[in-house]
C-alpha cells in the first residue's frame, strides 16, 4: 500500500492545529503516493528530539523496555534494573508520575463533565471539556514519553490512504499500537482510594428517537482498553516538530481524530447523530474533583514469552 495521508487543519483561535481524519484530501494537496509534509509517527527517538531535553540523562544504567516492563518491581533483576528504576524514578514530567510499583503512568485530573455525550476519555485544559470525563494539565507528549520508558509500542492513528493510483478511491486504515488499560482513582466508600476501570463511567447513548428510557440499565463500554496509538509529530522547518496531541487537546478518545495519544480499536464517527457513548455518573465525583487517570500498559505476549524462555547462562542452549 502507499503512505498514508493525514491532512492538518490550520491552527484554531486557540493557536492549536490538529489531524484532519475524514474526507480526502481536495485536489493539488498532499496525495497518497508522498507522504503528507511533515507528518510523522512518533518513534523514540523523535519524541526525545522533540522534547528537546538535554538534561535527560539516565546515569551509568541501560533503560530498555526489558527493565521496566515487568510486573515485578524494576529493581528485582539486579544493580542495572534497580539503577534504571532510580533513574527513572528522578525525571519530573509536570502532571504526571511514573509509578513503577503498579508498573503504569499516573497523571493528574479533574472531572469536568457528568452528563452529556462524550468523544473523548480525557483533553487537556482549555480544549474540550464539554464532551470529555477528565482534564488534565500534563502535555501529551510527556504521557507519551512516560509509556515508552515503561515498554509500551506505539502505533499510529487512523488515517485515510489512497488505494494505488486511483485518485478517486480511497481507503480507512485503523488505528493501531500496543494495548493500555484506563481507570481512574478515586475515593470510595468509607474514603477508601479505589481504582475503576474507566468502562465504569461510560453507558451506551440512546437516540433520541428511541422509546422512553426503560428500567434496564443502559450497556457499558464493553472495554477498558485502549491502543498506544501515539498521535504525529508535525513540521519540517528549523526547530523541534509539534505533537500534534499538545494543541488538539485529544488525549484519549472515544471518537476518532487521528491525532490521539491513546484510542479505542477500529474507527468511530464524530458526527453528532453517530456519537455512541455519554457519561454514566453513578460512581462519578463532583465536576472539579480531583482524580488520577491510570494509565497501564499491558505486557505484550511475545515479551512474556521471552522473559520466561530465557536460557541459563553457559548451559549450552542457543
Amino acid at each position: 500500500m502507499e503512505d498514508a495521508v493525514i491532512m492538518i487543519r490550520p491552527a484554531n483561535q486557540h493557536g492549536r492545529a490538529s489531524a484532519d481524519y475524514g474526507n480526502p484530501p481536495a485536489a493539488g494537496a498532499a496525495r497518497g503516493d508522498k507522504p503528507a509534509p511533515g507528518i510523522r509517527p512518533v518513534g523514540f527517538p523523535n519524541l526525545l528530539a522533540a522534547l528537546a531535553l538535554p538534561g535527560l540523562v539516565l546515569g551509568a544504567a541501560e533503560l530498555t523496555p526489558d527493565s521496566l516492563s515487568t510486573n515485578r518491581p524494576a529493581w528485582a533483576g539486579g544493580h542495572a534494573d534497580s539503577s534504571a528504576a532510580v533513574a527513572v524514578s528522578k525525571l519530573k514530567f509536570p502532571g504526571l508520575a511514573i509509578n513503577l510499583e503498579e508498573r503504569c503512568v499516573d497523571v493528574e485530573a479533574s472531572v469536568c463533565l457528568r452528563r452529556g455525550l462524550l468523544e473523548l476519555v480525557a483533553c487537556t485544559k482549555g480544549t474540550k471539556e464539554h464532551e470529555s470525563i477528565v482534564v488534565i494539565g500534563a502535555k501529551p507528549m510527556h504521557i507519551h514519553a512516560a509509556l515508552l520508558l515503561l515498554g509500551a509500542k506505539p502505533g499510529s492513528p487512523a488515517t485515510r490512504q489512497q488505494l494505488g493510483d486511483q485518485a478517486e478511491r480511497w481507503i480507512d486504515v485503523p488505528p493501531r499500537g500496543g494495548p493500555v488499560d484506563v481507570s481512574l482513582v478515586l475515593r470510595g466508600e468509607g474514603g477508601k482510594w479505589a481504582e475503576r476501570p474507566i468502562s465504569d463511567f461510560i453507558v451506551r447513548s440512546r437516540p433520541k428517537s428511541a422509546a422512553p428510557a426503560s428500567a434496564d440499565p443502559e450497556p457499558k463500554l464493553p472495554t477498558h482498553t485502549f491502543l498506544f496509538a501515539g498521535s504525529l509529530l508535525h513540521g519540517d522547518g528549523p526547530g523541534p516538530r509539534r505533537y500534534l496531541s499538545d494543541d488538539s487537546g485529544n488525549v484519549i478518545s472515544l471518537s476518532t481524530f487521528g491525532d490521539e495519544l491513546l484510542c479505542l480499536p477500529a474507527i468511530h464517527s464524530q458526527a453528532n447523530d453517530a456519537l455512541q457513548w455519554q457519561v454514566d455518573p453513578t460512581h462519578l465525583p463532583a465536576v472539579g474533583y480531583n482524580v488520577t487517570l491510570r494509565l497501564r500498559p499491558q505486557r505484550l505476549p511475545e515479551a512474556k514469552a521471552a522473559q520466561t524462555n530465557q536460557s541459563p547462562a553457559g548451559n549450552g542452549n542457543p
